[in-house]
Protein backbone atom coordinates (compact mmCIF):
# COMPACT_ATOMS: atom_id res chain seq x y z
CA UNK A 1 0.00 0.00 0.00
CA UNK A 2 0.94 3.64 -0.33
CA UNK A 3 1.02 5.32 3.08
CA UNK A 4 0.85 9.10 3.52
CA UNK A 5 2.95 9.81 6.61
CA UNK A 6 1.86 13.18 7.98
CA UNK A 7 4.59 15.09 9.82
CA UNK A 8 4.17 18.41 11.63
CA UNK A 9 7.83 19.46 11.51
CA UNK A 10 7.92 20.67 15.11
CA UNK A 11 10.88 22.42 16.73
CA UNK A 12 13.00 21.05 19.61
CA UNK A 13 11.55 23.85 21.77
CA UNK A 14 8.14 22.15 21.45
CA UNK A 15 9.26 19.48 23.91
CA UNK A 16 7.89 15.95 24.07
CA UNK A 17 5.85 16.19 20.88
CA UNK A 18 8.97 16.94 18.86
CA UNK A 19 10.92 14.12 20.50
CA UNK A 20 8.13 11.58 20.07
CA UNK A 21 7.39 12.35 16.42
CA UNK A 22 10.98 12.70 15.25
CA UNK A 23 12.29 9.50 16.76
CA UNK A 24 9.45 7.41 15.29
CA UNK A 25 9.88 9.12 11.92
CA UNK A 26 13.59 8.33 11.91
CA UNK A 27 13.02 4.65 12.69
CA UNK A 28 10.16 4.28 10.19
CA UNK A 29 12.34 5.61 7.40
CA UNK A 30 15.25 3.42 8.46
CA UNK A 31 13.08 0.30 8.56
CA UNK A 32 10.80 1.04 5.60
CA UNK A 33 12.82 -1.32 3.41
CA UNK A 34 11.63 -4.16 5.67
CA UNK A 35 8.00 -3.22 4.98
CA UNK A 36 6.14 -4.01 1.77
CA UNK A 37 4.49 -0.59 1.89
CA UNK A 38 5.59 2.69 0.30
CA UNK A 39 5.78 5.78 2.52
CA UNK A 40 5.24 9.30 1.17
CA UNK A 41 6.08 12.13 3.55
CA UNK A 42 3.48 14.89 3.89
CA UNK A 43 5.15 17.77 5.74
CA UNK A 44 3.24 20.75 7.14
CA UNK A 45 6.35 22.79 7.91
CA UNK A 46 9.13 24.26 5.80
CA UNK A 47 11.58 22.76 8.27
CA UNK A 48 11.93 19.19 7.00
CA UNK A 49 14.03 16.89 9.23
CA UNK A 50 17.13 16.44 7.06
CA UNK A 51 18.64 13.68 9.19
CA UNK A 52 16.08 11.17 7.87
CA UNK A 53 15.86 12.16 4.21
CA UNK A 54 17.27 10.45 1.14
CA UNK A 55 16.80 10.78 -2.60
CA UNK A 56 14.29 7.92 -2.80
CA UNK A 57 11.79 9.54 -0.44
CA UNK A 58 8.86 11.41 -1.98
CA UNK A 59 7.92 14.55 -0.05
CA UNK A 60 4.69 16.53 -0.38
CA UNK A 61 4.91 20.01 1.22
CA UNK A 62 1.75 21.20 2.95
CA UNK A 63 2.99 24.51 4.34
CA UNK A 64 1.36 27.58 2.87
CA UNK A 65 2.97 30.54 1.11
CA UNK A 66 1.62 34.00 1.91
CA UNK A 67 -0.71 33.97 -1.10
CA UNK A 68 -2.21 30.66 0.00
CA UNK A 69 -2.59 31.89 3.60
CA UNK A 70 -4.58 34.89 2.36
CA UNK A 71 -6.68 32.61 0.15
CA UNK A 72 -7.35 30.30 3.10
CA UNK A 73 -8.48 33.20 5.28
CA UNK A 74 -10.83 34.43 2.55
CA UNK A 75 -12.33 30.96 2.10
CA UNK A 76 -12.78 30.70 5.88
CA UNK A 77 -14.54 34.07 5.96
CA UNK A 78 -16.89 33.04 3.15
CA UNK A 79 -17.63 29.75 4.87
CA UNK A 80 -18.44 31.45 8.18
CA UNK A 81 -20.70 33.94 6.41
CA UNK A 82 -22.67 31.19 4.70
CA UNK A 83 -22.96 29.19 7.92
CA UNK A 84 -24.62 32.18 9.61
CA UNK A 85 -27.37 32.45 7.02
CA UNK A 86 -27.97 28.76 6.31
CA UNK A 87 -30.44 26.67 8.27
CA UNK A 88 -28.60 24.48 10.82
CA UNK A 89 -29.92 21.31 9.16
CA UNK A 90 -28.66 22.29 5.72
CA UNK A 91 -26.38 19.77 4.02
CA UNK A 92 -24.52 22.51 2.16
CA UNK A 93 -20.85 22.51 3.13
CA UNK A 94 -18.03 24.73 1.94
CA UNK A 95 -14.91 22.65 2.50
CA UNK A 96 -11.76 24.34 3.73
CA UNK A 97 -9.30 25.06 0.94
CA UNK A 98 -6.45 23.30 2.73
CA UNK A 99 -8.47 20.13 3.32
CA UNK A 100 -9.48 20.08 -0.31
CA UNK A 101 -5.85 20.53 -1.33
CA UNK A 102 -4.81 17.60 0.89
CA UNK A 103 -7.63 15.42 -0.44
CA UNK A 104 -6.68 16.17 -4.04
CA UNK A 105 -3.05 15.38 -3.31
CA UNK A 106 -3.91 12.06 -1.65
CA UNK A 107 -5.91 11.01 -4.68
CA UNK A 108 -3.28 12.22 -7.16
CA UNK A 109 -0.57 10.22 -5.38
CA UNK A 110 -2.88 7.17 -5.15
CA UNK A 111 -2.52 7.05 -1.38
CA UNK A 112 -4.22 4.11 0.32
CA UNK A 113 -4.09 5.20 3.96
CA UNK A 114 -2.98 8.15 6.11
CA UNK A 115 -0.67 7.61 9.09
CA UNK A 116 -0.26 10.29 11.75
CA UNK A 117 2.32 9.68 14.51
CA UNK A 118 0.95 12.40 16.79
CA UNK A 119 -2.59 13.74 17.37
CA UNK A 120 -2.56 15.93 14.26
CA UNK A 121 -4.19 13.83 11.55
CA UNK A 122 -5.99 15.82 8.83
CA UNK A 123 -9.75 15.52 9.10
CA UNK A 124 -10.38 14.61 5.49
CA UNK A 125 -12.64 11.84 4.21
CA UNK A 126 -9.92 9.26 3.78
CA UNK A 127 -8.86 6.05 5.57
CA UNK A 128 -6.49 6.91 8.39
CA UNK A 129 -4.47 5.51 11.26
CA UNK A 130 -4.22 8.19 13.91
CA UNK A 131 -2.73 8.67 17.38
CA UNK A 132 -4.18 9.80 20.71
CA UNK A 133 -2.01 10.80 23.67
CA UNK A 134 -4.64 11.98 26.12
CA UNK A 135 -8.22 13.14 26.44
CA UNK A 136 -7.65 15.53 29.30
CA UNK A 137 -10.08 18.09 27.91
CA UNK A 138 -12.77 15.55 28.83
CA UNK A 139 -11.27 14.47 32.14
CA UNK A 140 -9.96 17.79 33.50
CA UNK A 141 -11.62 20.56 31.46
CA UNK A 142 -10.95 23.17 34.15
CA UNK A 143 -7.29 23.57 33.14
CA UNK A 144 -7.05 26.67 30.91
CA UNK A 145 -4.71 25.02 28.39
CA UNK A 146 -7.47 22.58 27.39
CA UNK A 147 -10.45 24.89 27.82
CA UNK A 148 -9.49 28.50 27.18
CA UNK A 149 -9.42 30.45 23.89
CA UNK A 150 -11.61 27.91 22.15
CA UNK A 151 -9.24 25.01 22.88
CA UNK A 152 -11.91 22.74 24.38
CA UNK A 153 -14.14 23.09 21.33
CA UNK A 154 -11.20 22.64 18.96
CA UNK A 155 -10.13 19.41 20.65
CA UNK A 156 -13.63 18.03 20.93
CA UNK A 157 -14.54 18.83 17.34
CA UNK A 158 -11.32 17.21 16.13
CA UNK A 159 -11.72 14.02 18.14
CA UNK A 160 -15.42 13.61 17.38
CA UNK A 161 -14.72 13.90 13.67
CA UNK A 162 -11.51 11.87 13.62
CA UNK A 163 -11.76 9.03 16.13
CA UNK A 164 -15.12 7.57 15.20
CA UNK A 165 -14.16 7.21 11.56
CA UNK A 166 -10.47 6.26 11.93
CA UNK A 167 -9.49 2.84 10.64
CA UNK A 168 -7.26 2.36 13.69
CA UNK A 169 -6.31 4.49 16.68
CA UNK A 170 -2.93 4.16 18.39
CA UNK A 171 -2.59 4.95 22.08
CA UNK A 172 0.06 4.21 24.70
CA UNK A 173 -1.79 2.37 27.47
CA UNK A 174 -4.81 0.24 28.19
CA UNK A 175 -5.97 3.15 30.34
CA UNK A 176 -5.90 5.41 27.30
CA UNK A 177 -7.72 2.80 25.26
CA UNK A 178 -10.50 2.59 27.85
CA UNK A 179 -10.88 6.39 27.80
CA UNK A 180 -11.28 6.43 24.01
CA UNK A 181 -13.93 3.72 24.25
CA UNK A 182 -15.69 5.55 27.06
CA UNK A 183 -15.80 9.04 25.57
CA UNK A 184 -16.14 8.31 21.84
CA UNK A 185 -17.75 4.84 21.68
CA UNK A 186 -15.04 3.43 19.41
CA UNK A 187 -15.00 -0.40 19.16
CA UNK A 188 -12.10 -1.88 21.12
CA UNK A 189 -10.75 -3.81 18.13
CA UNK A 190 -9.99 -0.54 16.33
CA UNK A 191 -7.86 0.81 19.20
CA UNK A 192 -4.28 -0.48 19.30
CA UNK A 193 -2.05 -0.09 22.35
CA UNK A 194 1.60 0.65 21.56
CA UNK A 195 3.50 1.67 24.73
CA UNK A 196 5.68 4.77 24.74
CA UNK A 197 9.39 4.00 24.50
CA UNK A 198 12.30 5.82 26.06
CA UNK A 199 13.54 8.46 23.60
CA UNK A 200 16.52 7.23 21.62
CA UNK A 201 18.76 10.11 22.62
CA UNK A 202 18.38 8.95 26.23
CA UNK A 203 18.69 5.21 25.71
CA UNK A 204 21.57 5.11 23.20
CA UNK A 205 23.70 8.22 23.62
CA UNK A 206 26.90 8.56 25.61
CA UNK A 207 27.55 12.30 25.91
CA UNK A 208 30.86 13.77 27.00
CA UNK A 209 30.64 14.20 30.76
CA UNK A 210 31.01 17.93 31.34
CA UNK A 211 30.67 19.76 34.62
CA UNK A 212 27.12 20.80 33.85
CA UNK A 213 26.52 22.13 37.36
CA UNK A 214 29.37 24.63 37.05
CA UNK A 215 28.30 25.67 33.55
CA UNK A 216 24.81 26.60 34.78
CA UNK A 217 25.97 27.67 38.26
CA UNK A 218 23.97 24.92 39.97
CA UNK A 219 24.52 23.22 43.32
CA UNK A 220 25.80 19.66 43.33
CA UNK A 221 22.48 18.25 44.61
CA UNK A 222 19.33 19.29 42.80
CA UNK A 223 15.91 18.00 41.87
CA UNK A 224 15.06 18.20 38.18
CA UNK A 225 11.77 19.01 36.45
CA UNK A 226 11.82 19.44 32.66
CA UNK A 227 8.37 20.65 31.67
CA UNK A 228 6.75 23.43 29.71
CA UNK A 229 5.17 26.03 31.96
CA UNK A 230 1.56 24.90 31.63
CA UNK A 231 -0.69 24.98 34.74
CA UNK A 232 -1.25 21.21 34.58
CA UNK A 233 2.48 20.59 35.04
CA UNK A 234 1.93 21.46 38.70
CA UNK A 235 5.16 23.33 39.39
CA UNK A 236 3.34 24.84 42.36
CA UNK A 237 2.85 21.50 44.11
CA UNK A 238 6.56 20.77 43.81
CA UNK A 239 7.49 24.19 45.20
CA UNK A 240 5.23 23.57 48.19
CA UNK A 241 6.91 20.18 48.74
CA UNK A 242 10.35 21.82 48.81
CA UNK A 243 9.06 24.42 51.27
CA UNK A 244 7.64 21.59 53.40
CA UNK A 245 11.07 19.92 53.55
CA UNK A 246 12.64 23.24 54.57
CA UNK A 247 10.23 23.95 57.39
CA UNK A 248 9.49 20.50 58.81
CA UNK A 249 12.82 18.70 58.38
CA UNK A 250 15.33 21.50 57.82
CA UNK A 251 16.24 19.88 54.49
CA UNK A 252 17.19 22.20 51.65
CA UNK A 253 16.77 20.89 48.12
CA UNK A 254 17.46 22.95 45.03
CA UNK A 255 15.15 22.63 42.05
CA UNK A 256 16.16 23.03 38.41
CA UNK A 257 13.37 23.88 35.96
CA UNK A 258 13.75 23.76 32.17
CA UNK A 259 11.10 24.34 29.52
CA UNK A 260 9.36 27.00 27.49
CA UNK A 261 6.87 29.44 28.97
CA UNK A 262 3.30 28.57 27.99
CA UNK A 263 1.77 31.41 29.96
CA UNK A 264 2.30 30.23 33.54
CA UNK A 265 5.99 30.92 34.20
CA UNK A 266 5.42 34.37 35.71
CA UNK A 267 3.01 32.83 38.24
CA UNK A 268 5.55 30.13 39.14
CA UNK A 269 8.24 32.78 39.62
CA UNK A 270 5.84 34.77 41.80
CA UNK A 271 5.24 31.70 43.97
CA UNK A 272 8.99 31.12 44.27
CA UNK A 273 9.34 34.65 45.70
CA UNK A 274 6.31 34.30 47.99
CA UNK A 275 7.63 31.01 49.40
CA UNK A 276 11.10 32.52 49.88
CA UNK A 277 12.69 29.89 47.61
CA UNK A 278 14.57 32.22 45.26
CA UNK A 279 17.94 30.84 46.37
CA UNK A 280 16.82 27.24 45.71
CA UNK A 281 15.01 27.39 42.35
CA UNK A 282 16.81 27.75 39.00
CA UNK A 283 15.01 28.66 35.76
CA UNK A 284 17.12 27.59 32.77
CA UNK A 285 14.59 28.04 29.97
CA UNK A 286 15.12 25.88 26.88
CA UNK A 287 18.39 23.91 26.94
CA UNK A 288 20.09 21.93 24.14
CA UNK A 289 19.59 18.19 24.10
CA UNK A 290 23.18 17.45 25.14
CA UNK A 291 22.75 19.66 28.21
CA UNK A 292 19.36 18.08 28.98
CA UNK A 293 20.99 14.65 29.08
CA UNK A 294 23.65 15.81 31.52
CA UNK A 295 21.11 17.56 33.73
CA UNK A 296 19.24 14.25 34.00
CA UNK A 297 22.41 12.26 34.69
CA UNK A 298 23.57 14.55 37.50
CA UNK A 299 20.18 15.18 39.14
CA UNK A 300 19.36 13.73 42.52
CA UNK A 301 15.96 12.76 41.14
CA UNK A 302 13.35 13.67 38.54
CA UNK A 303 10.20 15.06 40.14
CA UNK A 304 7.52 14.84 37.47
CA UNK A 305 4.40 16.28 39.10
CA UNK A 306 1.97 16.62 36.20
CA UNK A 307 -1.79 16.23 36.59
CA UNK A 308 -2.08 14.80 33.06
CA UNK A 309 -1.77 11.18 31.95
CA UNK A 310 -1.91 8.47 30.90
CA UNK A 311 1.48 8.71 29.10
CA UNK A 312 4.48 10.95 29.67
CA UNK A 313 7.98 10.92 28.17
CA UNK A 314 10.26 12.60 30.78
CA UNK A 315 10.05 9.73 33.30
CA UNK A 316 11.24 7.34 30.58
CA UNK A 317 14.02 9.74 29.60
CA UNK A 318 15.17 9.94 33.21
CA UNK A 319 15.09 6.17 33.65
CA UNK A 320 17.21 5.63 30.53
CA UNK A 321 19.78 8.10 31.84
CA UNK A 322 20.09 6.62 35.32
CA UNK A 323 18.05 9.27 37.14
CA UNK A 324 15.62 7.99 39.80
CA UNK A 325 12.00 9.02 39.22
CA UNK A 326 9.32 10.45 41.48
CA UNK A 327 6.15 10.82 39.41
CA UNK A 328 2.49 11.70 39.78
CA UNK A 329 0.20 8.75 40.37
CA UNK A 330 -2.14 9.89 37.62
CA UNK A 331 -4.35 7.58 35.58
CA UNK A 332 -2.10 5.30 33.54
CA UNK A 333 1.14 6.02 35.45
CA UNK A 334 1.31 2.64 37.16
CA UNK A 335 0.78 0.90 33.83
CA UNK A 336 3.43 2.97 32.08
CA UNK A 337 6.10 3.13 34.82
CA UNK A 338 5.46 0.00 36.89
CA UNK A 339 7.67 -0.31 39.97
CA UNK A 340 10.43 1.82 38.41
CA UNK A 341 9.12 5.09 39.89
CA UNK A 342 7.95 6.33 43.27
CA UNK A 343 4.35 7.34 42.57
CA UNK A 344 2.79 10.11 44.66
CA UNK A 345 -0.43 12.09 44.82
CA UNK A 346 0.35 15.34 42.95
CA UNK A 347 -2.24 17.16 45.06
CA UNK A 348 -0.35 16.44 48.29
CA UNK A 349 2.92 18.41 48.73
CA UNK A 350 3.70 16.50 51.93
CA UNK A 351 3.55 13.19 50.06
CA UNK A 352 5.86 14.54 47.35
CA UNK A 353 8.23 15.76 50.04
CA UNK A 354 8.33 12.40 51.83
CA UNK A 355 9.20 10.61 48.58
CA UNK A 356 12.14 12.99 48.09
CA UNK A 357 13.20 12.49 51.71
CA UNK A 358 13.05 8.69 51.37
CA UNK A 359 15.54 8.77 48.48
CA UNK A 360 17.86 10.94 50.55
CA UNK A 361 17.74 8.73 53.63
CA UNK A 362 17.76 5.34 51.90
CA UNK A 363 20.63 5.04 49.43
CA UNK A 364 19.71 1.41 48.70
CA UNK A 365 16.18 2.46 47.69
CA UNK A 366 17.61 5.16 45.42
CA UNK A 367 19.96 2.68 43.75
CA UNK A 368 17.13 0.18 43.33
CA UNK A 369 15.02 2.84 41.62
CA UNK A 370 17.88 3.61 39.24
CA UNK A 371 18.29 -0.06 38.34
CA UNK A 372 14.56 -0.63 37.89
CA UNK A 373 14.37 2.47 35.74
CA UNK A 374 17.17 1.32 33.45
CA UNK A 375 15.46 -2.06 33.07
CA UNK A 376 12.10 -0.43 32.31
CA UNK A 377 13.62 1.97 29.75
CA UNK A 378 15.32 -0.83 27.85
CA UNK A 379 12.46 -3.32 27.69
CA UNK A 380 10.63 -1.49 24.85
CA UNK A 381 12.38 0.44 22.07
CA UNK A 382 11.47 2.76 19.20
CA UNK A 383 12.07 -0.14 16.81
CA UNK A 384 9.50 -2.19 18.72
CA UNK A 385 7.01 0.67 18.35
CA UNK A 386 7.59 0.97 14.62
CA UNK A 387 7.25 -2.76 14.05
CA UNK A 388 3.87 -2.60 15.78
CA UNK A 389 2.85 0.31 13.54
CA UNK A 390 3.88 -1.70 10.47
CA UNK A 391 1.78 -4.58 11.79
CA UNK A 392 -1.29 -2.32 12.02
CA UNK A 393 -0.77 -1.21 8.42
CA UNK A 394 -0.43 -4.87 7.39
CA UNK A 395 -3.71 -5.69 9.13
CA UNK A 396 -5.50 -2.96 7.22
CA UNK A 397 -4.17 -3.99 3.80
CA UNK A 398 -6.67 -6.83 3.13
CA UNK A 399 -9.48 -4.36 3.85
CA UNK A 400 -8.10 -1.46 1.85
CA UNK A 401 -7.49 -3.50 -1.30
CA UNK A 402 -11.26 -3.91 -1.69
CA UNK A 403 -11.64 -0.54 -3.43
CA UNK A 404 -9.56 1.65 -5.73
Amino acid sequence: MKVALFITGQNPEDGGGYTFENQLLEIILKLRSTSRHTFILYVSSQKIPTNVLDSTLQIVPLYLCMRDKIKLKLVGWVKNSFQKILHPTSKFIIQEWREQYILNSLKANQIDVILSLIPNCPTVEYPCITTVWDLQHKLQPYFPEVSGSGEWDARENFYVKMLRRAAFIITGTETGKAEIERFYQVPAERIKVIPFCAPQFASTSHPIDRDIASEYHLPNRYLFYPAQFWPHKNHIGLLLAIKYLNEKYDLEFSLVLVGADKGNESYVREMVRDLDLSQQVYFLGFVPRADLELLYRHAFALCFMTFFGPDNLPPLEAMALGCPVIASNVSGAKEQLGDAALLVDPKQPAEIAMAIKSLLEDSILRQNMIERGLKRANQWTAKDCVREIFSIIDDFEPIRRCWK
